[in-house]
């Protein structure tokens, strides 16, 4: 076994979880972070990474991998320690102090610990359809959009009525050979701008609104899509002539071990006190999409603010008593 001591551990290297690491080092507090995918981004990276984002201060637009590269290089002068492609199996008090253990075997001695473990352990919501594993296997289903130019001139289905359905609707419609919405009603649980942005192109022919239908079946051969089959609640079935079906129904979310560690839970989140992001157990914390209390929004920027909070409540915690001298980052800049 492996092990480390530090001030902090954060569980999560989302765009909260690499803030908060940011945050720890300005507080000259060490960190180490650890996360189950294999990079540091989250959701930002696995599910979405050329997506553009509108709601980061000071940025109009930012795609959600520019936005990690930036969080990571803003926390590197603090040399937070990675661990990544491991999950968090354990967590035990040790005095005053917690063990985090890995499932590589890495034990963490540490003070506090931030969760900022987004919606904890995910994957899509897949349809019900025959052979689906077989076009999956062959990328003709797929449940995120990693690179945009490999959907360059393809005819594309894409099924929900989500953000995640429209904003790829408006996106890939600029390099598709035809974009397809399927949804089983005319109102979509989205942006109103994204969703005008939609209707718009389809006004002007450039996206066709398959509604009211949902997903039937899949046809082809060897793993090649030919046809998304689409049925009305009347039984009435379209054929759509289709190279990649983009199902977005959301993600299936489990807690996964942290459902074992003895903390308040509110369904599958973490409650959380609002002024310092507390959980049921002292030193420990919770920040982001998988932290609930009243008036909680899910925004990135909203769980930048729990990081900040979340860190400053975690000084206080290790060093009980001892005053701290706050100062704004224009003044003391970057602590050595």
């Amino acid at each position: 076994m492996t092990t480390h001591t530090t001030d902090i551990v954060i569980i999560g290297a989302g765009p909260v979880g690499l803030f908060a690491a940011f945050e720890a080092g300005m507080l000259k507090m060490r960190c180490h972070i650890v996360d189950a995918l294999d990079f540091a981004g989250g959701q930002c990276v696995a599910l979405y990474p050329e997506k553009p984002i509108y709601d980061i201060p000071g940025y109009p637009q930012i795609e959600a991998q520019e936005l990690i590269t930036q969080l990571k290089a803003q926390a590197a002068p603090f040399a937070p320690t990675y661990h990544l492609g491991q999950r968090v199996e354990r967590v035990t008090p040790d005095g005053a102090r917690w063990k985090v253990r890995t499932s590589a075997g890495i034990e963490i001695n540490c003070g506090a610990i931030i969760i900022a473990a987004g919606c904890g352990a995910f994957g899509p919501n897949r349809p019900p359809l025959e052979h689906l594993a077989e076009y999956e296997a062959s990328k003709a289903v797929q449940y995120m959009v990693g690179k945009r130019e490999e959907f360059r001139g393809k005819r594309i289905v894409i099924a929900g009525g989500g953000d995640s359905a429209v904003d790829w609707a408006v996106s890939l419609a600029e390099i598709a050979r035809h974009i397809m919405v399927v949804h089983r009603r005319p109102k979509f649980r989205a942006a109103p701008d994204m969703v005008s942005k939609m209707e718009a192109l389809a006004a002007a022919g450039k996206i066709e609104m398959v509604i009211p239908y949902q997903l039937h079946a899949l046809e082809g051969k060897n793993g090649v899509l030919e046809n998304v089959v689409v049925q009305s609640l009347e039984g009435e079935s379209k054929h759509l002539k289709a190279d990649v079906l983009l199902p977005f129904f959301g993600l299936a979310m489990e807690l996964g071990p942290i459902a074992d560690w003895g903390l308040d839970l509110d369904k599958s989140h973490i409650a959380v006190d609002a002024a310092t992001c507390a959980t049921s157990a002292p030193g420990i914390y919770a920040v982001g999409d998988i932290a609930t209390y009243p008036g909680k929004l899910k925004l990135i920027l909203c769980g930048f603010s729990e990081a900040a909070m979340a860190i400053h409540a975690a000084r206080a915690h290790l060093h009980p008593g001892e005053v701290l001298h706050f100062e704004y980052s224009t003044t003391q800049g970057v602590p050595a």
